[in-house]
């Protein structure tokens, strides 16, 4: 097999991993919303956003940096794996004693209740040992075992799933059964593992489980390794290249998660009626995870698209194949935003279950498009890939980061979770802007930029009077009219821009 088919296929069986993975989580939304308050599910996303600093925290860099130490040339693997794997134990026992300990502190810092206090416990020792899981997994991608890396990563998020639809939705309804039913059959088996006062608990207990199974299937990865006390001599080179790593790293969750932090921090109470702040947060976060849909293509593309920018790097076409790829990129993911905008009113009851989460669907188009934008980064960001200049892609995260935090801290207060849907959309737009501003003068590319932001204005045009439409009429014609108008919209994307897959070399700037 040829190095480049070689490379095909295990970006295939990640990238494949990842979405199903991905799909499988994302199963668990109408659960969530079915079974869940919103201040619950509140609670549950904000501490799953301070989780997903803390693991960069946690990580620091270390799994990249031992897959760059391990390909250098007379490099020990088994011993550089054995001192990188002992400096990340040593430091995740710490850190997660010291989470543990300071736990009340922490829940007082963060204005949570005593009463959570367990569950950061529980997410401390889930850091931990998803950190020392890392080192492992990069074994894996270093010896090219992708189908075992994904398979443990399959069985992770399966078993996540699984402990969640027992505890969060079959546990509850058995014992709500009536006397005599199929259910309650089962009843001395749910009151011997499941206390219902433990509630959201069971969703980080379900986290933790998982990830000790994980560790259990990497054992042939960790039983060859020896502690090796990590000396100073060794540590200077090691954290001078992964250190940086973790600064970009909390950079892009900054632009990822970090509004479902401030959202409870900083709205305003009493802002909406009937809702805590952490019930907003419920519900912005429930709506958000409708742009799953736009996430799970632009990671798809991720995964397909590095490697072939790489492979076509040396073709004088290149740039003419880029701006290709970026114009179909772009109108497919319009596609994928006119069709769920308009088509909300069914789509949106399929996933959030109870009606209380549907509030705040004036989210979605936002951030659909702001996701649209954040592919159409990736795609741009090939130019300093190829030109060897990744720093700029640490300047322009940053710039993201620190807008994201300024407009979060401004519109909050004015416009609710609407201002962290805004806030989403202008930092990865500016994102995008930077890139291909920047891209314009290291490594022109004939981007048709006029011709495809005029099909985006184009497409939130109709959005915007397609759901007015929509609203004003009975469900049965809303249902059709949102159908017809995404269709529409595709055959007309297709009756303009269709003679350009049959002429794919000829793009030029419009």
């Amino acid at each position: 097999m040829s190095i480049a088919k070689k490379l095909a296929s295990q970006a295939a069986v990640y990238g494949v991993s990842s979405i199903v993975g991905r799909m499988l989580s994302y199963l668990l939304t109408p659960v969530y919303t079915a079974h869940l308050l919103p201040a619950e599910f509140g609670i549950m996303t904000s501490l799953y956003a301070y989780v997903s600093f803390l693991n960069v925290v946690f990580t620091y860099g270390l799994e990249t940096t031992y897959l760059r130490f391990a390909n250098r040339p007379g490099e020990d693997r088994r011993e550089l794996y054995s001192r990188v794997l002992s400096l990340l134990i040593v430091s995740s026992v710490l850190l997660t004693g010291l989470l543990v300990v300071l736990v009340r502190p922490l829940m007082a810092l963060l204005h949570r209740p005593p009463s959570n206090g367990i569950y950061a416990v529980w997410l401390a020792l889930v850091l931990g040992l998803d950190a020392i899981a890392a080192l492992p997994f990069a074994r894996l991608r270093l010896e090219n075992k992708a189908r075992k890396f994904a398979a443990i990563r399959l069985v992770n998020i399966v078993a996540t799933v699984v402990l969640n639809l027992f505890f969060i939705a079959l546990c509850p309804s058995v014992l709500a059964s009536a006397p005599g039913s199929l259910l309650a059959s089962l009843k001395p088996l749910v009151a011997a593992v499941y206390h219902p006062s433990l509630g959201i608990g069971y969703i980080f207990l379900s986290n933790l489980a998982a990830s000790a199974l994980t560790l259990l299937l990497l054992w042939r990865e960790l039983s060859d390794f020896r502690f090796r006390w990590p000396y100073l001599r060794f540590l200077r080179p090691v954290l001078a290249y992964s250190l940086p790593l973790m600064l970009m790293g909390l950079a892009g969750m900054i632009n990822e998660t970090l509004d479902r932090i401030m959202l409870p921090a900083w709205l305003p109470a009493g802002f909406y009626p009937g809702l805590s702040a952490e019930g907003a947060t419920g519900v912005y976060s429930a709506c958000y995870k409708l742009s799953i849909f736009m996430s799970l293509v632009t990671q798809a593309f991720r995964y397909a698209a590095e490697p072939f920018f790489f492979a076509q790097s040396t073709d004088k076409n290149s740039p003419a194949t880029f701006a290709l790829v970026l114009k179909w990129f772009t109108l497919c993911c319009a596609f994928i935003f006119v069709g769920i905008s308009l088509n909300l009113s069914w789509l949106a009851p399929l996933f959030l279950r109870s009606a209380v989460y549907r509030t705040g669907l004036g989210i979605v188009p936002i951030v659909l498009m702001a996701n649209l934008f954040l592919g159409v980064y990736f795609n741009l960001s090939v130019w300093f890939k190829l030109a060897d200049k990744t720093y700029y892609g640490t300047y322009i995260g940053a710039a993201g980061a620190v807008l994201t935090i300024a407009l979060n801290f401004v519109l909050i207060p004015l416009l609710g979770y609407m201002g962290s849907a805004w806030a989403t959309l202008a930092c990865y737009f500016v994102m995008a802007a930077l890139c291909w501003w920047l891209g314009e003068r290291h490594f022109p590319v004939p981007y048709p930029v006029g011709r495809l932001l005029a099909w985006l204005l184009g497409a939130a045009a109709l959005v915007a009077a397609g759901q007015a439409s929509i609203a004003a009429m009975p469900k049965g014609a809303g249902y059709a009219l949102g159908l017809g108008l995404s269709l529409g919209f595709v055959a007309l994307v297709y009756a303009v821009e269709g003679r350009q897959l049959r002429r794919p070399t000829a793009l030029a700037k419009k």
